[in-house]
């Protein structure tokens, strides 16, 4: 939702001391339409020559799947989880499709209008708002004034059905308020709603969302001269500069030093003073459960490197500092992330008892052997030094039961969605089952084959069979998404549906592009809104982990058979049809302007071995990393940081601001 990444005269004037520029004053708006009048006509008059009529707005020449989906799903009918809605409007606005946007969800308010809730209603009036706001210098000048009064009333009928009290409503009011000029009389209505935002910052369906409410309260106080205040609300968005070339309303965080945060840092008590959980500190999360008997304390995985172990568990300490020593370690599988910061916890105790699956040398090795770039992912901190001495005191082979200073803990071998070695281990008395990474939404790490899909089911109905209260992953958008037996158990139905799908699909020879094109969705999805959105997530690493596996090196349309550089591709490009890096630069462009960025990115980079000091090229392939980077902050945190890493653009950790 990139509503800052242009100059217009939709924004308010930085000069507040100009009212001789003002369109506050009835003169100045009387000459202006004068001029727009004159435009028009001028306008007409060319559009009566033979050849000048405007081209229908081009559309992308790639395939958009996450748009293809949600249009769908929120066609079929209001889906209940709003986020939902959000995304769809966030995929136009990323594919700078806002024409197509509006249209769309004109025709949602209009099918249906008999069956929305005020709630449901504003949501979609919200959206709309904000996908008008984009639109809004596209506008022509002569209709640009009613168009942005339209919308005003839009957004207010949005605020009324929600009595001034939704977090999206206001956000939408408060964003697009925040860049109207100052003749429409809502900068006051901006701060208050930013403001109001602020303040209820943990009512955010993403708190992520509290970046771009930064960012514009940034942007009003420095144009009111306010300096202090600007630059404070500058460094708590993330952002270095009031230019900005992408919106960002994901809670990650990227550090090529420190790696990848999904959340900021914050310790919750999922058991008051029992059952802790730390998100924010690295790539994973830390749990940590004190016994019954209040003498032991006990840790679920290890984490990614030393000093990130160390830095989560002084800060448990600093909330609890009578907390026991740590006796235990239950490991759920012997991932980098998951086993990386083990030496701290030797170091804290010598005495410290590891648990871990019999089978764990059998991924251990092949982690090792994966020489992977983690730098955007674990940092530059990481190596691989962490897990080369990991031993376990006690492997597990079957369903075991541990007493350890009088809890009870039941550890649970499953064949896993992600590893062989995957281990629940579950809390009874508090129903608690820490899960690990089993339904990773790669179905494996992404960067070399593994991944069991029937082990994944299998898991599933361990989960749904033992039914806890409290279902906690190995990090914290999977916790935030995968958080139910029901849930899980409705999304089993859609996975095995697709799973059949896809194997059809390939023994027909249908190739990989091909199945994603084909945009499969359960004829029970619609049905089951619970697990729309994690089945978007899932749905695209789901169909590559089985193609994968189910289809050979040599592929139908060729692939496999040749291997082309990235430089032969360049050659081809400027020695065969003869392009010059004037018209490199300018097909990049247009691919950018109409969203095919990944298209974009691959001949920026094609271009680039011809062209190496071209600094327009090189800046055009940035700007279609970070817009595709833009594009999976929600559904895509792994594209999200391989995007980081390619455009070089990291992203400062957001910290929670109290009131």
């Amino acid at each position: 939702m990139s509503t800052t990444t242009r100059q217009s005269s939709w924004r308010h004037s930085d000069d507040r001391d100009a009212p001789a520029r003002s369109l506050a004053t009835d003169q100045w708006l009387a000459s202006r339409l004068l001029i727009a009048s004159i435009l028009a006509i001028a306008l007409i008059v060319l559009l009566s020559v033979p050849g000048c009529a405007p081209a229908p707005s081009p559309t992308a020449l790639t395939y958009n799947a996450e748009l293809a989906y949600l249009k769908v799903v929120n066609g079929a009918k209001p889906p209940d989880d709003p986020r939902l809605t959000f995304l769809l409007m966030a995929e136009y606005l990323s594919a700078n499709k806002y024409q197509e946007g509006i249209q769309f969800f004109e025709a949602l308010l209009e099918k249906h209008s008999s069956t929305l809730t005020p709630a449901r209603r504003a949501l979609y009036l919200s959206s709309l708002g904000i996908l008008r706001a984009r639109y809004a210098d596209d506008v022509p000048l002569l209709n640009r004034v009613a168009w942005v009064k339209e919308t005003i009333a839009l957004l207010e009928t949005a605020r009324e059905l929600t009595d001034n009290e939704d977090f999206v409503t206001r956000f939408a009011t408060g964003i697009v308020y925040a860049q109207l000029p100052n003749q429409f009389g809502m900068r006051a209505q901006a701060y208050q709603d930013l403001r109001w935002l602020v303040d209820h910052g943990s009512e955010a369906p993403e708190f992520g969302l509290l970046r771009e409410v930064y960012f514009q309260l940034a942007r009003l106080h420095n144009a009111d001269g306010e300096a202090g205040e600007a630059q404070r609300y500058l460094r708590l968005s993330g952002y270095e500069s009031f230019e900005k070339p992408l919106t960002l309303l994901t809670s990650f965080g990227e550090n090529a030093d420190t790696g990848h945060t999904f959340y900021p840092k914050l310790l919750k008590e999922i058991v008051p003073g029992r059952v802790f959980v730390l998100s924010g500190f690295e790539f994973t999360e830390y749990y940590f459960i004190v016994s019954d008997d209040k003498r032991e304390l006990v840790s679920i995985d290890a984490g990614t490197r030393p000093d990130s172990a160390q830095d989560a568990y002084e800060y448990l300490l600093k909330r609890f500092p009578h907390l026991p020593p740590l006796t235990t370690v239950f490991f759920t599988h012997a991932h980098w992330d998951h086993i990386g910061g083990h030496s701290y916890f030797r170091k804290l105790n010598p005495d410290v008892k590891f648990y871990a699956r019999e089978n764990y040398t059998e991924e251990l090795m092949a982690i090792r052997d994966a020489r992977i770039p983690f730098d955007y992912f674990f940092g530059t901190r990481y190596s691989n030094d962490f897990i080369d001495d990991y031993r376990p005191d006690v492997t597990i082979a079957e369903r075991t039961k541990v007493r350890v200073g009088g809890t009870r803990f039941e550890l649970i071998p499953v064949p896993g969605g992600e590893t062989p070695d995957g281990m629940f281990i579950y809390l009874h008395d508090h129903e608690v089952l820490f899960v690990g990474d089993f339904i990773m939404p790669f179905i494996g790490a992404p960067f070399f084959e593994e991944g069991n899909i029937p082990g994944l089911f299998e898991a599933i109905d361990a989960v749904v069979a033992l039914n806890p209260k409290h279902i906690l992953h190995g990090h914290e958008t999977l916790t935030r998404n995968w958080n139910s037996p029901k849930k899980l158990a409705a999304l089993k139905l859609q996975l095995v549906w697709l799973y059949e799908e896809v194997l059809k699909r390939i023994r027909a020879g249908v190739s990989r592009p091909a199945i994603h094109h084909l945009n499969l969705i359960p004829p029970t999805l619609i049905e089951h809104s619970e697990v729309q959105l994690v089945y978007l997530i899932m749905r695209e690493n789901f169909i590559n982990r089985l193609f994968d596996q189910h289809v050979g090196y040599w592929h139908r349309d060729l692939t496999g058979l040749d291997h082309i550089s990235q430089d032969e591709y360049g050659g081809m490009l400027t020695q065969y049809f003869g392009l010059s890096e004037r018209r490199l630069i300018g097909a990049v462009r247009k691919m950018v302007d109409r969203g095919d960025y990944h298209l974009a990115g691959r001949v920026a980079g094609w271009a680039l071995t011809q062209h190496q000091s071209s600094k327009r090229l090189r800046a055009l392939r940035k700007s279609a990393f970070l817009k595709l980077k833009e594009k999976y902050q929600f559904a895509g945190p792994f594209k999200y940081i391989i995007y980081s890493e390619m455009a070089g653009d990291e992203t400062p950790q957001l910290e929670l601001k109290k009131r």
